[in-house]
């Protein structure tokens, strides 16, 4: 008994010391990987470019120059749309300097299936905000990025999904809470719906706004639970950084 005590006592010192929290999950026949990251504490942050304006691109060269400065990342993932020279498609904010300003109208795609949304960081909380109402509210995000669409919007799917779709991908996204402490990151495991997807932040994980980040590039670093992804250099990453 002892033994199993301090065994437990163990796993929840390890668990408490992650920066952030990573597990595969199941959901209405659905494999998923999410990543929970106590947004009014840890360090999340957007990546884009290095100090000399090169697109850094891959997880592994984010974690080079991180590691620079004694840092690096414990967690990242693809983080909204961006055109072939991998520059953002719509808002887009780091360390509080703009590259790109919001986008309010339709358009073609994803991007376009209007209500879109804005991922905000702020101090000590994130925020998934509907395009309209972060360009009326116009709060001040240290970082942000626009994707789309919304996979919730206040307690609601979009209302353009279908339950019966028969499009299919791996996709990946962000769902917070109402008061910005949340904020947990999603890849699918396997092809899914909007309408699968959005159901998990909203149904499965009660989250009252999420947003959609991207799919097929979809891809997700997470070295405690031995995800690395390789694949095509990406645009915009979120993560979080820890000390080395």
């Amino acid at each position: 008994m002892i033994r199993t005590l301090a065994a437990i006592t163990w796993i929840w010192l390890a668990s408490a010391a992650a920066a952030v929290e990573c597990r595969d999950i199941s959901y209405a026949e659905n494999r998923y990987t999410l990543c929970e990251v106590d947004a009014g504490v840890e360090d999340l942050r957007l990546f884009l470019r290095d100090a000399d304006g090169a697109m850094l691109g891959q997880f592994s060269r984010i974690d080079q120059v991180l590691s620079e400065s004694g840092q690096r990342l414990s967690f990242a993932m693809n983080a909204g749309m961006y055109h072939s020279d991998r520059s953002p498609v719509g808002h887009y904010v780091e360390g509080g300097v703009e590259e790109m300003r919001v986008i309010p109208n339709a358009g073609p795609g994803n991007f376009g299936l209007l209500p879109n949304g804005v991922f905000c960081i702020r101090a000590r909380r994130a925020d998934v905000f509907e395009t309209k109402d972060f360009l009326a509210r116009d709060p001040e995000c240290r970082d942000a990025t626009q994707s789309g669409p919304m996979l919730v919007i206040d307690g609601e799917l979009h209302p353009r999904f279908l339950i019966d779709s028969t499009s299919r991908y791996v996709r990946n996204g962000v769902g917070t809470s109402a008061d910005g402490q949340r904020a947990v990151f999603v890849i699918s495991r396997n092809a899914v719906t909007f309408h699968e997807f959005g159901s998990l932040f909203r149904d499965g994980l009660g989250l009252p706004d999420a947003l959609y980040f991207d799919g097929n590039i979809s891809r997700l670093y997470a070295p405690g639970i031995g995800r690395n992804d390789a694949g095509f250099r990406m645009g915009p990453v979120v993560g979080v950084v820890e000390n080395r």
